[in-house]
C-alpha cells in the first residue's frame, strides 16, 4: 500500500478556496476541520497540517487579494 502524499502550501490554499466557495456561511471554528476533510478527499495525508498553518495560508490569500475575507477574521485578534 502506498503512503498518501503530504499537502504543499498550494494544495492547502486550493482546499481553503474550495471549502469557502462551497460553504461561504462557514463558521471560522469549522474551517480547519473542513479543510482537512477536503485534503483527505483529494488524496493527501492531512495529519501533520496544523491549525496555525491553515490560518496563515488563509490570511495570505486574503492579503494578496486572491479571495475576499468571507469569514471576517483577518485583522482581528482571535482569542482561544
Amino acid at each position: 500500500m502506498r503512503k498518501k502524499p503530504y499537502p504543499r502550501n498550494s494544495d492547502i490554499k486550493q482546499a481553503i478556496m474550495k471549502v469557502i466557495s462551497w460553504n461561504p456561511l462557514l463558521h471560522p471554528s469549522e474551517l480547519v476541520s473542513a479543510v482537512k476533510e477536503e485534503l483527505e478527499r483529494e488524496g493527501f495525508y492531512p495529519g501533520l497540517v496544523t491549525e496555525k498553518r491553515i490560518w496563515r495560508l488563509y490570511e495570505e490569500l486574503v492579503k494578496k487579494k486572491v479571495m475576499y475575507d468571507v469569514l471576517g477574521v483577518v485583522g482581528q485578534e482571535v482569542d482561544d
